[in-house]
């Protein structure tokens, strides 16, 4: 049985939420794999000394966010990118004990920042062993955040614009593997044969026949939020505060005229976002995805709070027509009425977007080891023909 390491953080960004759905999708699959979920701050920094080295740039926003503070996060992403370049030799050293001590047979990175450390200790460590960086955003932000150029991997990508920066850094074409988006969990494609949604809308005291918008900023929440609700008090809306108590206590205070559900931390995001009809939210990858998939036009913004690598996800948005993007979310009174007057048109350009990744990465998977089986045991005969050569 083949062995596959699934390299995570747990530091947002959706990086763990897409390892445990591609987990879940080999298991589905049938293939014959160990997968082992490898949380990768455990295996670097398992009493917490180098945390403050190498933070990650979704902690530190979601920590700014909270606090309502100027984001620079370009500037702390290179400090980031500066600290991991002081620490090389040291991240080399616990990385191949790492690989030493657990012998994967295939090692997938879901994460940034790191696939510099990740690859040179794996091929220096366990040479033949395929690495594969999967990218969970739609797009890299060079330099050194997803793709290192004159690495011999593989790369997943999941929109033309990735595979074609793949391409642009030099990675050979049969190393670079397109999927038809973002990897989202298995179950937003399993639609409750006895799902109901206006029986629901109404039991929550909505009007199945009135817009319903779905407003969610992740685990967390975000003041944003609160925005968002002073500027639609006539607009049905349901907002996912995530564990921020603090947060829903405050939107249910709110004022409002149209029907509102405050929600706390809940995993049926699924089933609550076939409530609605268009997502408000931040311009992530997994968010966007999620959204998207269950037919939901979404309104975003990009302004000096947008992270640098989901900055580009707003323009795919634009220019496929998925959705509205504001410059701040203070606008969004004046720009909603004509959003939701031209829901169609906007739900005739989502409904053609057609994202099966999760199904897709694990045959990506499975022709990788193959092809690597196939390279070991050309060698393995080149080696036992060179034996005999020389044993006569």
């Amino acid at each position: 049985m083949k062995t596959v390491d699934l390299i995570y953080f747990n530091a947002g960004g959706g990086h763990r939420a897409s390892a445990l759905a591609l987990q879940q999708s080999i298991e589905q699959a049938g293939l014959p794999w160990q997968v082992r979920l490898v949380n990768l701050t455990e295996v670097l920094d398992p009493q917490g000394t180098l945390r403050k080295y190498t933070f990650s740039p979704e902690e530190y926003y979601n920590a700014r966010l909270a606090r309502g503070l100027t984001i620079g996060l370009r500037h702390e992403l290179k400090l980031l990118q500066g600290a991991l370049r002081l620490l090389h030799p040291t991240l080399l050293k616990i990385l191949r004990l790492h690989w030493l001590r657990t012998e994967p047979d295939l090692v997938v990175s879901l994460i940034p920042n790191f696939n510099r450390a990740l690859y040179e200790s794996l091929v220096a460590t366990l040479p033949g062993v395929p690495y594969v960086t999967l990218l969970t955003d739609l797009a890299d932000f060079p330099p050194h955040f997803w793709m290192e150029p004159g690495q011999d991997q593989h790369l997943i990508c999941g929109t033309p614009r990735a595979v074609q920066q793949a391409l642009d850094a030099g990675f050979p074409a049969d190393k670079v593997h397109a999927t038809s988006g973002m990897i989202i969990r298995p179950d937003f494609y399993l639609t409750p044969a006895d799902f109901d949604r206006d029986a629901r809308l109404r039991e929550l005291g909505f009007d199945p026949q009135r817009a319903v918008g779905v407003v969610s900023f992740g685990g967390h929440g975000s003041r944003s939020m609160l925005t968002i609700a002073e500027r639609l008090p006539d607009v049905q809306l349901i907002l996912l505060c995530g564990h921020n108590v603090r947060l829903a206590d405050k939107l249910r205070a709110l004022p409002a005229t149209a029907p509102r559900h405050v929600m706390g931390f809940t995993s049926a995001v699924a089933e609550v976002m076939r409530l609605g009809d268009f997502f408000v939210g931040k311009p992530g990858p997994g968010s966007l995805s999620e959204a998207l998939h269950l037919g939901l036009p979404v309104i975003v913004t990009r302004n000096a709070w947008t992270m640098p690598q989901e900055r580009y996800n707003t323009d795919w948005v634009r220019d496929n027509g998925y959705g509205l993007v504001l410059p701040s979310f203070r606008t969004i009174g004046t720009a909603l009425p004509g959003f939701v007057r031209a829901l169609p048109q906007y739900r005739a350009r989502v409904a053609a977007y057609r994202n099966r990744a999760v199904f897709e990465v694990p045959h990506i998977l499975d022709d990788i080891l193959h092809a690597a089986q196939r390279v070991d045991a050309a060698a393995g005969t080149m080696l036992s023909r060179h034996l005999a050569a020389d044993a006569k």
